[in-house]
């Protein structure tokens, strides 16, 4: 088998937002190439999961610090 990955995994550059279930610490990050996609995704996880907008990536770092938490509206 082997031994697990001790890095970090390294970014690719685009739209990264993460999916919670309501109430849990962690979550699974999903990556989107244009801003389009990731709101497609957005719309639809938003009903079931928690989302939260983590930003662009641009060389690995995000280029919005804070990450948002998405509302349904």
């Amino acid at each position: 088998m082997g031994r697990p990955a001790t890095r970090p995994t390294k970014l690719k550059d685009g739209y990264y937002i993460e999916i919670r279930n309501k109430g849990s610490k962690t979550g699974v990050k999903l990556y989107s190439g244009t801003k389009l996609q990731m709101h497609r995704a957005i719309k639809m996880y938003e009903r079931s999961k928690e989302v939260i907008i983590l930003g662009e990536s641009v060389n690995g770092k995000f280029v919005d610090k804070e990450p948002k938490l998405h509302v349904v509206d």
